[in-house]
């Protein structure tokens, strides 16, 4: 599942030259970037996240295609005075985006709540999707797998939002504890980059809602557009399940499992993650 404008760490330096124009749409000066050349690839953020998180693919992926990446309404850097971040509603602003860069169709990756927004999207535009992956996430309603109590108050509860303690307390629950324990300066610098950009309580509860009452149940078999539905087999926030009976039931989906992945699997297991989109993407 998996912020008003705050601070925003340096931008990654590629080969190709960075952009982060701002694009208004609906009351929203959204703020996007674009790296590198190609075929087109947006990424969709997860749970209270914004462009910041994508930093393990940025360089793998911005040599292979055109990658635009943003900070979803009333995020980070992108000032909302217009209608709140539902996933239907950035799922719209994705579409308008790409009406905007003039671009489309693309290949789309969601992450989390990111691939609920990405559902929605291929659902009301699937002109707009080329390929689709969907990065440990569910179809919703009645037959989500819901993580453990512990997981669910971690993230719902809203006290000390923006603190370093509190961001550490939900998101050391989304890695493994024997990456955090070998790595704890990658854990660290993700919790850093979260507590740099700032997520208003209504823009996170509004998110939050929007993904309890999130359910494609009976609309997920029509997307007919490639996918593939990528989970580690050790996701405690959106437990592997949820990924295996979204793969069941999308026709053209292909199921791939990363061992040892976390919930955080795309920066835990960063490599293999990438590899997996890049070879989809372009086979």
């Amino acid at each position: 599942m998996f912020s008003g404008a705050g601070a925003y760490l340096p931008a990654l330096v590629f080969s190709q030259v960075t952009i982060m124009p701002t694009f208004s749409i609906d009351g929203c000066d959204l703020v996007y970037e674009t790296h590198g050349e190609g075929e087109l690839l947006v990424l969709l953020p997860g749970f209270a996240s914004g462009a910041w998180s994508w930093k393990h693919q940025l360089p793998a992926f911005a040599e292979r295609f055109r990658v635009i990446t943003f900070d979803p309404r009333g995020v980070s850097r992108s000032i909302n005075n217009g209608p709140s971040g539902t996933i239907g509603q950035i799922a719209t602003d994705v579409a308008a985006l790409l009406d905007h860069v003039g671009e489309a169709p693309a290949n789309v990756l969601g992450i989390s709540f990111g691939g609920f927004v990405a559902q929605e999207f291929a659902l009301q535009f699937p002109d707009k999707v080329e390929r689709l992956v969907l990065a440990c996430t569910s179809f919703g309603g009645a037959g989500h797998v819901a993580p453990a109590p512990e997981v669910l108050m971690a993230f719902a509860s809203v006290q000390g939002l923006n603190s370093a303690d509190r961001i550490r307390q939900y998101l050391s629950m989304a890695f493994t504890k024997e990456f955090s324990d070998s790595s704890p300066e990658i854990v660290d610098e993700f919790c850093e980059l979260r507590e740099a950009n700032v997520v208003p309580e209504d823009v996170y509860m509004t998110q939050l809602t929007s993904a309890m009452s999130f359910d494609t149940t009976n609309k997920v078999g029509s997307i007919v557009i490639p996918t593939l539905v990528l989970t580690g087999d050790a996701d405690t926030v959106v437990p592997t399940q949820n990924s295996e009976n979204l793969a069941a039931a999308i026709p053209s989906s292909t199921l791939q499992v990363i061992a040892g992945g976390s919930h955080m699997f795309f920066v835990e297991r960063a490599r293999e993650f990438n590899a997996a989109v890049v070879e989809f993407l372009t086979k």
